[in-house]
């Protein structure tokens, strides 16, 4: 220290703030650190001001600032406040962008994505909100469009959205990448619109036999509780079981439309909608479907089991 001026040398103001003296003598250059004077020898010095300047390049630098916005607040171009909430948007992108990235690696760790796989789904986590509508409008054009309905029901379909959140968890982002997987596929497509057109009334007329299965969880629920007691298709009890649901309803018309959303793999797309939308969805009810075709099957060949 220059004990007649009480200036610091940049070896002095290093030790002084902890900060080395190559990265200060870099601010220095930089001009967001002006010296307070030099010595004969044309060597920088630092007042305490210049302290004060370097603690505070210091905070808004290990709060991830870049040089470029230290100067701004330095030169009273924009205020700390200003800036910190500007970071704070870009932090919340990064955050957004690490939750995508980790929500692919942990998809491509669970299926051993090939790397043909593993960029498909990277593309599908990071489409655009406006290119993630176009899959599922081009989705329910192609599977909604074909079928006969009353126009109020044309009307939620068209208004029917699916999408990620602005901040979706990682589960979200798995599911949209599954079920955009799958509503891009024709197949998929082809064997949903078939069991749709079963189990969809036309306009003016009544819902098709098996079409509540879908619609009326207590359906499930109740194959669920004759389950759990054990009773097998071929049971007695399970065809009175079906004929307390039907009533006089033909069991091959109603194991046809059953057996086509088996077929769609109906179960699975609702599931994933409800986790892409976050929403707390019923258990996946595909082994009591099965069960219910099987007993239904039964039923209409006349296989039930006598007591």
């Amino acid at each position: 220290m220059d004990e007649s001026t009480d200036l610091l040398t940049i070896g002095q103001l290093a030790r002084r703030t902890g900060i080395s003296a190559r990265t200060l003598r870099f601010w220095s250059n930089e001009g967001v650190i002006t010296p307070a004077g030099r010595t004969a020898s044309d060597y920088r010095l630092y007042d305490a001001a210049c302290v004060a300047r370097v603690e505070l390049i210091r905070t808004l630098r290990e709060l991830g600032l870049g040089l470029d916005d230290v100067r701004r607040v330095l030169e009273r171009k924009a205020t700390v406040a200003e800036v910190a909430a500007a970071h704070v948007a870009a932090i919340d992108t990064q955050i957004r962008a690490l939750k995508v990235s980790r929500a692919v690696l942990s998809t491509v760790s669970k299926r051993r994505s090939t790397p043909e796989e593993t960029a498909l789904m990277n593309r599908l986590a990071r489409l655009s909100a406006t290119e993630r509508a176009q899959i599922i409008d081009d989705f329910k054009a192609d599977v909604f469009g074909r079928l006969d309905i009353a126009p109020e029901l044309r009307e939620r379909v068209r208004e029917l959205s699916i999408d990620l959140p602005e901040d979706p968890t990682p589960d979200q982002v798995d599911a949209w990448i599954e079920l955009a997987e799958l509503v891009q596929d024709p197949d998929f497509r082809a064997r949903l619109g078939r069991f749709l057109e079963l189990n969809t009334p036309a306009p003016g007329q009544k819902a098709p036999p098996g079409a509540n299965i879908w619609w009326a969880r207590q359906v499930v629920n109740e194959v669920a509780r004759a389950r759990e007691e054990g009773i097998a298709p071929d049971d007695p009890a399970a065809a009175e079981l079906i004929s307390a649901m039907f009533g006089d309803a033909d069991p091959r018309a109603v194991l046809v439309s059953l057996e086509a959303g088996i077929e769609a793999g109906a179960e699975r797309y609702r599931g994933l909608v409800g986790r892409v939308r976050g929403q707390r969805t019923a258990p996946d009810a595909t082994e009591e479907l099965r069960w219910l075709a099987t007993a239904l099957r039964m039923v209409s060949e006349g296989r039930t089991a006598r007591r």
